[in-house]
């Protein structure tokens, strides 16, 4: 006996046992009466059980005919969420598509890609909210969150974005007061910007190849706001270590300039947060594809 053989044979008695039928399982069916007739008595021959106890008056379903249907119902009911899923997927995206993303990171990365997916898909409107407050999908009522952690997220449906490193800036004219800086030790006598913590001291991390340090240093301006300390850094007030996607339009325009590019630092990861990818709804997979692909050349973010 084939279970392949027998999936077409369970429609057919799924639809009978529903409508206690043959004439009307046939209809549904596009089928005819006979046709139906010969292949649940097939069925029956190669399970070897009684499903259908038929009479001239009526029909009724056997008790190994009932825990069969149950087998039956739970297969074509995942076979109609396999169909939804493929017509989901040829939709026509609408309705709105509810945001969360980190105010820097989404400031300048995830509202680019927004602004090209509205345009390129003309219904569907946009709720972004930009925060760094935790965020809960269901609670908040949000279809898709962008966050950013050192590690993958205790999420049961998340996506790589783009990796997000950190680096030194300086203004050129800075750097000129001062001696090279040629190694991590050298950066000890100098001023630095940093995001604001609980401390005035940080120490910041460095690698390259086998090599590690971890050098201590320690900020005169702190400020929670990355536009805010690339500000700074061009105001020639000291060293900012910042993101390198922040730093990217400064360095371009000359303003800043890397230090130490040759050692690797802290390296964090952008994701996004979906629900159920079975239940996505077509807006939400195609700006969750547009997101990756214009994500996908790697970059930095803020801390979340």
């Amino acid at each position: 006996m084939s279970d392949i053989e027998n999936l077409q044979a369970m429609v057919i008695f799924a639809r009978v046992a529903e409508t206690l039928s043959y004439t009307e399982a046939a209809k549904q069916l596009g089928m005819s009466k006979s046709a139906v007739s010969k292949e649940i008595a097939a069925l029956e021959v190669r399970l070897g059980a009684k499903l259908l106890q038929r009479t001239t008056r009526k029909i009724t379903v056997t008790e190994v005919g009932m825990t069969w249907y149950h087998y039956c119902a739970r297969i074509l009911s995942e076979v109609k969420s396999a169909g939804l899923f493929i017509r989901r997927f040829h939709e026509e995206p609408t309705g709105s598509l509810r945001v969360v993303a980190p105010v820097t990171f989404g400031c300048q990365c995830i509202v680019p890609v927004l602004n090209q997916f509205v345009a390129d898909n003309l219904h569907v409107s946009v709720d972004l909210d930009l925060t760094d407050r935790p965020v809960n999908l269901v609670d908040d009522n949000i279809d898709l969150a962008v966050v950013i952690r050192r590690d993958r997220p205790e999420h049961p449906h998340c996506l790589p974005l783009m990796d997000i490193s950190w680096g030194l800036y300086a203004a050129p004219a800075y750097l000129e007061r001062f001696s090279a800086i040629t190694r991590p030790e050298d950066l000890t006598r100098h001023d630095f910007i940093l995001f604001r913590g609980p401390a005035h001291t940080i120490s910041l991390p460095f690698r390259k190849e086998k090599q590690k340090r971890d050098i201590e240093v320690r900020s005169r301006f702190r400020a929670n706001n990355s536009t805010a300390l690339v500000n700074s850094a061009v105001a020639q007030t000291g060293i900012a270590y910042l993101p390198d996607y922040v730093a990217l339009q400064a360095v371009e325009e000359g303003k800043l300039c890397r230090i130490l590019p040759e050692w690797e630092m802290d390296l964090y990861q952008s994701w996004i947060l979906t629900k159920d990818a079975g239940l996505m709804s077509p807006r939400v997979r195609l700006f969750t594809a547009a997101l990756q692909k214009a994500l996908n050349q790697g970059g930095a973010a803020a801390p979340p």
